[in-house]
């Protein structure tokens, strides 16, 4: 009795957690663009400067990946980090309502836009690989416009409501879910259809990931996408979606390509592949740190100490 009254609690604060999020949103879409950034640029202070918001963490993962940065330097990235967060909330409420298929050119940049389509057109399978970077979240949205559908990996939310909203969103614009675990097979019959996979690859993988070199510190990187790509002769395309200017103005780029018909000798292998792309992520995030999620702890090697040694 007490389990099932206790679930009944659970499924009734998510729905609150729910709605409540529903209304900030409609909220958030009665405003204009330019009243919301201007709140999140105050928003964003308030959040760094005085309730410090995993401010350790993020001052941590600064001084790690720019040990020359001064306090004052970092201090300053982290608001500006935050800003970027509530605009990308801002952007994800307004996109649907502002950006069509007849309009983003208005919205989307695309440097050497031919080989970038040809490349998406050809009957290959293809990997993309980007990062909690830029406004990643709208990278799918806008794939979705050039009726492009893309497959991503993600875990379900806690909150079984919003998980639900969120799923019917990216479904919405041409993106599907596959759960986080168990979807192996489900993955390679896609790519054998030669479907596109799109997949954020900056978390950490645990001990037993793929250790590779991250802003000079070992990182611990999820051994699928390579295993995806060289298995499925699917070509690793690395790219992101960073704003420029104001609100709702992107470029969408591609960083550099692998063929695993053509591979470097670097690049060979799940190890030379994922430190790869790992370093293109790394050449992304440098280019504008203050576009990136430092609020993940990417850093934490738990290996013993022989592991170590040998990595």
């Amino acid at each position: 009795m007490k389990i099932r009254l206790s679930g009944r609690i659970k499924l009734a604060a998510d729905y609150l957690v729910y709605l409540a999020v529903r209304l900030v949103v409609c909220v958030i879409q009665a405003i204009s663009v330019e009243t919301c950034a201007a709140l999140a640029r105050r928003t964003a202070a308030l959040v760094n400067d005085v309730i410090q918001k995993r401010g350790d963490v993020v001052d941590e993962n600064l001084r790690l990946a720019f040990p020359k940065m001064s306090a004052d330097e970092r201090r300053e990235l982290s608001r500006r980090m935050w800003e970027h967060l509530l605009l990308m909330v801002i952007e994800v409420a307004h996109a649907p309502r502002k950006i069509h298929d007849t309009n983003w050119q208005e919205h989307i940049h695309i440097p050497d836009i031919a080989p970038t389509m040809r490349r998406m057109f050809t009957d290959r399978p293809h990997v993309t690989v980007s990062g909690h970077f830029g406004n990643f979240e709208l990278a799918g949205f806008a794939f979705g416009l050039f009726g492009f559908e893309m497959f991503s990996v993600a875990r379900p939310l806690d909150n079984p409501f919003l998980d639900r909203w969120v799923r019917e969103f990216r479904a919405a614009n041409f993106v599907r879910i596959l759960p986080k675990n168990g979807s192996a097979g489900e993955i390679s019959d896609m790519l054998a259809r030669q479907g596109t996979l799109s997949i954020l690859a900056d978390q950490h993988a645990g001990p037993k990931g793929c250790w590779v070199d991250f802003f000079g510190r070992p990182a611990s990187t999820h051994k699928a996408i390579a295993l995806f790509s060289l298995a499925n002769d699917a070509p690793l395309v690395v790219g992101s979606l960073r704003r420029v200017g104001a609100p709702l103005h992107f470029e969408l780029a591609v960083e550099a390509v692998a063929d695993p018909r053509s591979l470097r000798p670097e690049q060979e292998g799940v190890a030379g592949l994922t430190q790869w792309y790992t370093h293109c992520l790394e050449r992304i995030i440098r280019r504008d740190p203050d576009q990136y999620w430092w609020v993940h702890r990417r850093w934490k090697d738990t290996r013993p100490r022989k592991a170590k040694a040998a990595a």
